[in-house]
């Protein structure tokens, strides 16, 4: 509920922090002003903040009985992928009725004091003003895409009419056979689909956490409890969302595409290989929406911190730093929306992938048709129970409500890391019982009534890997560990030595991730060997599905883990909005501890995205040779760099990962010179701004580092998506020429190999290094080693700055390059190939 006291009272919150009180003339005039302010979702919020304690039951009763009535009527389905499906459908559609009980409930919390809002308003504008005309960017170019895949599939050469398969020794029937105008446009539209399910996951991401970083500012001032809550909740709502947009958009164009070519010969195994173009159309814009925000967010943090922290010895988040309102739209527009953009493509590839590679182990085997949609709808049923047990961890977030100043027995404040972490087990305990029980239901083969059981566990293998990759970032990048305390402890004889013990943690950070995932792998396929799924030959098959299954259980809680990710921006603006607004200093101590907190869960997430998308790639790898394989006609299985041209692409794969971080980074800098220019400007021509005298211009600097986003992010993102075509048809035309047809494929699988394991180790690198970096600041600022202000601390901070583009740029881009990688060849797969003969 809102409590405002008088006109006077509110009038004397109006202040800002450098200025005189306004006039009671002055005022009145504002609250007119704000009283006309048009805004887009001003009737929603309205509408919820007045919602009656009736009409918020209603939406809670919802949540019980209609997903309980719609199960009801699903036992009259009699197909189980019919099923499945359908029921795919109402989880997420009661997914999304979830996240709008979250917003109802966020948004009838206040939004503090005149002065908190005269903060947050301008980072709402400049957030949601750099979305619109990043994305308008983004959206023209992929109508520009998906018109020249819809060209290039019309032109591609026939498939194979006849012949086999032989893929693990097996003939089977050679895979759909549609009209090339028909597979272009469906390719295209499922392109788009995926393009714009990603955006809108982005922009829930960044929507909600311009209008829930104040809330959290105001409820610090009351509650503890509160403030977590809402700054959990805010990252829950996109994560919600995230995950029910993948799920419900894939599985609608699976019923679609199910109904419309049921009578044309196409199985249910084959359906996912026609909406390959959902994860293209992902990963093209998450690839745009990560360099492009992460380009806006580091250059005005590293032009802040550079200018005003090392410079003018002034705190972070102060307001008299014109860069201070670019630094916190930044918050938003890369790590809320980016961020949510990068996890949606990773479930979207995972989930597609896993259903390709489902499809094909049922071909495989020769698993009765009843039996085998089963293993295609698998993915689908895991995700949905993602959004039920992550729900349930993310209501079960909370610790001792009131605050120590109002309650002397209230006793020492919860670490806010480890009531996450709590619920997270939780979601993990509950994550293993629903993931068994899915394997049981539809993994369960009557010849081989024991071969789901070795699925369950890889599936847990997964599960386990997933918090091993948590605790390990964690390990790696918060200052209550050695590595980062190395480095604050490097700091006190300078910048050099600095940098020089943060480039030993990123590059030492790198071995126990690798290791994680080597045995993840190897354990979930030998685990999958093991099922006694054969082929005609008695060969083994299933070790391909074991680890599709052993990343679905890494996935199987990514709804909580993206949750903790959103909770750093919000926390970090949170932060920012108390400084600026000049709170109390006990306000100003909780949501620097909530900041503090941010930094390790946004790590953490990265850590996490790096992880699934190693094993993703590998799935997507092993579907790409599938297609390949099932387009020929001809077995396609290995991939022999002894071969020069092979080894050639694997070379353009790893030097492509360098170059393009290359160009991230240098974007950031360039970007970065342009606001230490404007900021140290403004201190030298204007002498009040340091003595609160005048106001500093924020508005230029939010101007440079959204033109430099939008102008810089078009050379690295076109890099990626181009390059591996013009690898691909280079190679294809060497291969016609020497009578190789398989040639320019090949190719493409070295190149995604190398590119792929050098992605993983160059992210790992990148974001541990940088985190640490970051973290060191943060440990250095609790008082150590001299405290805010000391030479160290100015040391650290030349450090962070290091770190921010690889952490929050660079970094983070190269998880969607990877995943990129392997869409786009998964999608081209059949324009590899020259006129078969």
């Amino acid at each position: 509920r809102r409590v405002h006291g008088d006109s006077e009272s509110r009038r004397r919150q109006t202040r800002w922090r450098f200025g005189p009180l306004m006039s009671s003339e002055e005022f009145e005039s504002a609250q007119m002003y704000n009283s006309k302010k048009t805004d887009t979702t001003v009737s929603l919020m309205t509408w919820m903040d007045s919602m009656s304690s009736s009409q918020f039951n209603f939406i809670r009763l919802a949540l019980i009985f209609v997903p309980i009535g719609s199960i009801i009527l699903l036992t009259a389905v009699e197909d189980i992928g019919t099923k499945i499906a359908l029921f795919s459908l109402l989880v997420s559609s009661v997914a999304v009725l979830f996240s709008v009980y979250l917003l109802v409930w966020i948004l009838r919390r206040d939004e503090g004091t005149c002065a908190m809002r005269d903060v947050s308003d301008p980072i709402k504008e400049g957030s949601e003003g750099f979305f619109a005309t990043q994305y308008g960017t983004i959206f023209r170019l992929s109508f520009l895409f998906a018109g020249g895949l819809v060209l290039l599939y019309m032109y591609r050469a026939e498939p194979a009419m006849t012949g086999t398969l032989e893929r693990h020794s097996l003939t089977v029937p050679v895979a759909i056979h549609l009209p090339q105008a028909t597979m272009g446009l469906l390719t295209g539209i499922s392109f788009m689909i995926g393009a714009f399910c990603s955006a809108l996951s982005g922009y829930a991401g960044m929507w909600v956490s311009v209008r829930t970083n104040i809330r959290v500012t105001s409820a610090a001032r009351r509650c503890y409890n509160e403030a977590i809550q809402l700054c959990f909740r805010g990252g829950a709502f996109a994560a919600v969302i995230n995950v029910a947009l993948a799920v419900g958009g894939i599985t609608m164009m699976f019923l679609v595409f199910r109904f419309c070519y049921e009578d044309v010969n196409v199985r249910p195994e084959q359906i996912p290989l026609l909406f390959v173009g959902f994860g293209f159309g992902a990963s093209f814009v998450a690839m745009f929406a990560q360099l492009g925000g992460g380009i806006y967010t580091k250059a005005a943090d590293v032009g802040a911190d550079l200018v005003g922290k090392v410079e003018m010895s002034i705190p972070e988040d102060d307001p008299r730093n014109p860069a201070v309102i670019a630094d916190l739209v930044g918050d938003n527009v890369g790590d809320c929306a980016g961020q949510c953009a990068d996890l949606f493509e990773s479930i979207s590839a995972e989930i597609i992938s896993a259903m390709i590679l489902g499809g094909t182990l049922a071909q495989q085997a020769r698993i009765a048709p009843s039996e085998a949609v089963a293993f295609v709808v698998f993915p689908l049923i895991v995700h949905c129970s993602d959004l039920v047990v992550s729900s349930i961890g993310i209501m079960t977030v909370r610790t001792k409500p009131g605050l120590p100043e109002f309650d002397p027995s209230y006793g020492p404040l919860e670490d806010p890391l480890k009531i996450m972490l709590k619920s997270y087990a939780v979601s993990l305990v509950l994550a293993v019982v629903c993931f068994v029980g899915a394997c049981r239901y539809l993994l369960y083969v009557d010849t081989l009534p024991s071969a789901w059981t070795y699925f369950a566990w890889a599936g847990i293998v997964g599960i386990i890997t997933s918090f091993l990759f948590v605790f390990i970032t964690q390990y790696y990048t918060d200052y209550q560990y050695a590595p980062v305390r190395r480095i604050a402890e490097a700091s006190v004889t300078g910048p050099g030595t600095n940098i020089i013990a943060g480039l030993s943690v990123g590059m030492e950070s790198t071995a126990l991730p690798v290791i994680c995932i080597s045995i993840a792998l190897l354990l979930s396929y030998n685990l999958g060997q093991s099922s006694g799924l054969l082929n005609a030959n008695g060969k083994p098959i299933g070790g391909l599905f074991g680890t599709a299954v052993a990343t679905m259980g890494m996935l199987s809680t990514g709804v909580y883990v993206l949750s903790m990710s959103g909770f750093g921006p919000i926390a970090d603006n949170a932060g920012g909005i108390a400084e600026m607004s000049q709170q109390s200093e006990s306000l100003r101590a909780i949501t620097d501890r909530l900041d503090a907190v941010g930094n390790v869960t946004k790590a953490n997430t990265k850590g996490y995205s790096v992880g699934s998308a190693a094993l993703a790639c590998f799935l997507l790898f092993s579907a790409y040779l599938d297609e390949v394989s099932a387009f020929t006609g001809r077995p396609f299985e290995v991939v022999d760099i002894a071969v020069p041209e092979i080894f050639v692409g694997g070379l353009l794969g790893a030097m492509l990962v360098f170059l393009f971080s290359s160009w991230a980074i240098a974007a950031v800098g360039t970007a970065a010179q342009d606001v230490v220019k404007e900021v140290r400007r403004q201190f030298l021509e204007n002498d009040g701004i340091m003595d609160f005298k005048s106001k500093p211009d924020y508005k230029t600097c939010v101007a440079i580092v959204s033109r430099a986003g939008l102008r810089e992010m078009v050379k690295p993102g076109l890099l990626s998506v181009l390059t591996p075509i013009v690898v691909g048809f280079i190679f294809r035309a060497v291969g016609a020429y020497k009578g190789e047809p398989l040639l320019g494929a090949q190719v493409i699988a070295g190149f995604l190999m190398f590119g792929t394991t050098t992605g993983i180790l160059m992210a790992l690198f990148l974001n541990n290094g940088g985190g640490a970096w970051d973290n060191a600041k943060k440990y250095i600022e609790t008082g150590a080693y001299g405290g805010k202000g000391s030479d160290t601390h100015k040391a650290a901070v030349t450090g962070d700055t290091v770190g921010d583009p690889c952490k929050d740029t660079a970094g983070p881009s190269i998880h969607v390059l990877i995943k990129l990688f392997s869409t786009i060849t998964l999608v081209l797969a059949p324009l590899f190939v020259a006129e078969l003969k």
